[in-house]
């Protein structure tokens, strides 16, 4: 009797097993029921991206094809697999000279999906430099050298975009103040690199904002995940990964990092949404459909939110509202009832917001404006 059950749980274990292979390895493209959702805006479109990432092609524990799919699931436009140049700890069970095959097995995951896989690789070194991802590269072999300054200078000859990773991260920085060295405002002063993670993984950093906004530096959020995606966030209680907004003119490659040479980038992550007040401002404006549904001197306003953001409103209206406070929230994907006190009947008027989840700078939040007619 045992004898035949263990052999049916071997059977059941067996089973589970080659349904978690189907899984991993099917490339057909899964149905994003959990898809992050922001709209576009006036003069771009929005794209959803993860730029930081790794394989068992360096330290990480999936295959390239199963971070194509996790992606998909997550709606993302784009993503950058950036495995270790110089740190390959599986080398003698995956041996691999090429640092471009992550890229190349995406890629080909990727085939008809629509998700943009761009080119890139980790640049591993201990401070002052720290870790850095040039993604947009053309050839990540030519970046493994010695000398931390050619690797950088032959990023920017192949034109890749160079962004400093995680500057807040404790294992290099025991205070999580993220601040630049001597290696960094030289690196700075050749043009070197360009952009900078606020967000890393569950960490968020003010400096690094701060950085970013003194040098003219694009700001990124990203998953530096190593697991699979679901094992960092957990999907059935709203947590999502960060990620970057990219605000290009078309989703392309080229529109892509055209785009972020101009820092028109924005991060999001653990609801809330850093980044540049001339592109939050729309993105939130877009996020919101406003339709009225009453007269009179105490109209009903429905604000419905389109976005996966929870909006947390700061009325700055010349209204006050008769059934919310001052701060109130505007909930993803819901339909939310204010009614404004007009005093008298208008035709139309407008309502002012600030949003306190989103943040232009430290201590900044954009405002919004939206016309009731």
């Amino acid at each position: 009797m045992r004898s035949k059950l263990s052999k049916t749980i071997l059977a059941l274990l067996c089973a589970s097993s080659f349904l978690l292979t189907i899984y991993a390895q099917s490339d057909e493209k899964p149905e994003a029921t959990r898809a992050i959702e922001f709209p576009d805006i006036p003069g771009y479109v929005t794209l959803k991206c993860d730029l930081h990432m790794h394989t068992v092609l360096s330290d990480g524990s999936v295959w390239a094809s199963v971070r194509v799919r996790e992606a998909l699931m997550d709606g993302l436009d784009a993503i950058s697999i950036t495995d270790h140049l110089e740190y390959q700890p599986k080398k003698e069970d995956i041996p691999h000279p090429d640092r471009m095959r992550g890229y190349e097995l995406a890629l080909e995951s990727a085939e008809g999906t629509g998700l943009l896989v761009i080119p890139g690789t980790e640049i591993t070194r201990s401070m002052p430099t720290g870790h850095f991802n040039a993604i947009f590269v053309k050839d990540a072999n030519k970046l493994n050298q010695k000398d931390v300054l050619e690797v950088f200078r032959e990023a920017k000859k192949q034109g890749a975009l160079v962004f400093w990773n995680h500057p807040h991260w404790t294992a290099q920085k025991p205070n999580a103040v993220a601040a630049l060295t001597d290696m960094h405002l030289k690196l700075l002063s050749e043009g070197l690199f360009a952009g900078i993670e606020i967000y890393n993984s569950s960490t968020y950093s003010d400096e690094a904002l701060e950085i970013a906004r003194e040098h003219q530096l694009a700001i990124l959020g990203n998953s530096d995940v190593h697991g699979p995606i679901d094992w960092g966030y957990d999907v059935s209680k709203g947590e999502h990964r960060p990620v970057t907004l990219v605000f290009a003119t078309e989703k392309s490659v080229d529109a892509m990092k055209k785009a972020m040479e101009e820092q028109k980038t924005a991060v999001w992550f653990k609801n809330t949404l850093v980044g540049d007040a001339q592109f939050l401002s729309p993105l939130v404006e877009q996020s919101l459909e406003i339709s009225r549904t009453g007269e009179g001197p105490v109209p009903r306003v429905l604000i419905h939110n389109h976005s996966d953001a929870d909006y947390i409103l700061e009325n700055l209206s010349d209204y006050r509202l008769h059934n919310q406070a001052k701060v109130f929230i505007i909930k993803a994907h819901q339909e939310t009832s204010i009614q404004v006190k007009t005093v008298e009947t208008l035709e139309s008027f407008e309502l002012r917001f600030r949003v306190l989840n989103a943040f232009s700078s430290p201590d900044t939040h954009p405002e919004i404006k939206l016309v009731v007619k």
